[in-house]
């Protein structure tokens, strides 16, 4: 196919595709998706080779948000039955990491409900930061924790955070379908924030709302604008209690080509595999790694997620190995260009979440959605084709804010 030829010509030479060609990767069909699927792998294994950044989160403070976030269970007014929890003490948060360390993560996202940190939240965070950096050698620390004032990104560098995650989510023309208490231009404005203080910035969006192809392609160009290092695909949970708890949108073949065409568009960054992957890509999780290149290891911030050793084994299975914390995430051009660190930028790369400003959106915080249980819930029949997977969906109630070990 003269088009993915072509695509894959660009994303080696990091070219961007025009506009009707990332439209195009979105239009093929079921019969085309395999050839879709190899030619953005030949793209992912030119940067990044066969290695699978593993990332875990930490939930530090539970619901309780002031935002309206459509997509997110920890929304003001939510009746979904999420645990709610204020803010974790700096060494249970660093617990709660060592969890996912243990397991093979080498990034730890440290997520907050809410629209944004006070100056004191910042000093509470910048001392959970410290303390798991000091029990924990080689840790790579993303924060997550809304829309972020002047000085505050700064102060987090300071405190020894690599990353910073606030996703976009949607296209700008129809951001205010989905929120209203804050715009897409207070989500571009942290970005930037966090990338001019040395940061590595991390940002991506949520797919499966109700969004157009147009949508989805306009939201992918902001993001290779903003030039975030990594860029986190979370697709929707449609989550009881929600005003989008109605949205089951996605197909397995829908994610794929979604991941292609991010690969496309941004082919020398980390693409991770965020919230939902487990409900919407279901058994075709490992051909996903042929396209991004980093997941969340266990469960999110508010649902269960595939069991941590699941996520292993499907990686190996797949061909593919777990990224090193000796090894650096991004091509050497972009660390580089951002004098070094984890990820690139000035550090690393990063993950998302999003609850009023948080950044990424439901599920696996600093990068992900509104996860599913799958692998690490109790098997349940296999719904019809076409039918809602409301089995897949389990609020989670272990790990951080509970007595229960985590999934790692």
């Amino acid at each position: 196919m003269d088009l993915l030829n072509t695509l894959v010509d660009k994303g080696l030479r990091r070219e961007l595709p025009t506009r009707e060609e990332a439209l195009a990767v979105l239009a093929t069909s079921d019969d085309d998706l395999l050839d879709v699927v190899a030619a953005a792998g030949k793209v992912r294994r030119h940067w990044f080779g066969r290695r699978v950044k593993l990332n875990y989160l930490v939930n530090l403070k539970s619901g309780l948000c002031p935002e309206d976030c459509s997509y997110c269970s920890q929304r003001l007014g939510s009746t979904t039955g999420i645990l709610k929890y204020t803010w974790l003490k700096p060494d249970q948060a660093s617990q709660a990491a060592a969890a996912g360390l243990a397991g093979g993560a080498k990034r730890v996202c440290l997520v907050a409900s809410g629209r944004g940190p006070t100056d004191r939240d910042v000093d509470r965070v910048s001392e959970t930061i410290r303390t798991i950096k000091d029990q924990n050698e080689g840790v790579e620390v993303c924060a997550c924790l809304g829309l972020l004032s002047d000085g505050q990104a700064e102060r987090l560098r300071d405190a020894g955070a690599d990353a910073y995650n606030h996703n976009l989510n949607t296209s700008e023309g129809t951001y205010g379908d989905i929120t209203t208490t804050h715009t897409y231009a207070d989500r571009v404005d942290t970005v930037q924030k966090a990338h001019g203080a040395g940061l590595s910035a991390c940002s991506g969006l949520i797919a499966g709302m109700g969004e157009s192809d147009e949508d989805l392609v306009d939201v992918v160009y902001s993001l290779r604008e903003l030039d975030p290092d990594s860029v986190p695909v979370n697709f929707l949970i449609p989550v009881e209690g929600t005003p989008l708890a109605k949205e089951w949108n996605l197909t397995p073949q829908r994610c794929l080509r979604i991941l292609a065409m991010v690969r496309f568009v941004c082919p020398d960054v980390e693409v991770r595999i965020a919230g939902g992957r487990e409900v919407h890509l279901r058994t075709m999780q490992p051909l996903a790694l042929n396209l991004a290149n980093s997941i969340f290891l266990g469960d999110y911030l508010t649902t269960e997620g595939q069991a941590g050793k699941a996520d292993l084994e499907m990686i190996a299975d797949a061909g593919f190995e777990v990224e090193g914390t000796d090894q650096v995430t991004l091509p050497e051009h972009r660390t580089e260009a951002a004098g070094g660190g984890c990820g690139s930028h000035e550090a690393a790369a990063c993950g998302s979440h999003d609850s009023a400003g948080c950044g990424s959106h439901e599920g696996a915080g600093c990068g992900s959605h509104e996860g599913g249980g799958v692998c690490g819930t109790p098997a349940a029949a296999a719904a019809p084709a076409g039918e809602p997977r409301t089995d897949l969906v389990a609020v989670r109630r272990r790990g951080a804010g509970t007595d229960l070990a985590p999934n790692a």
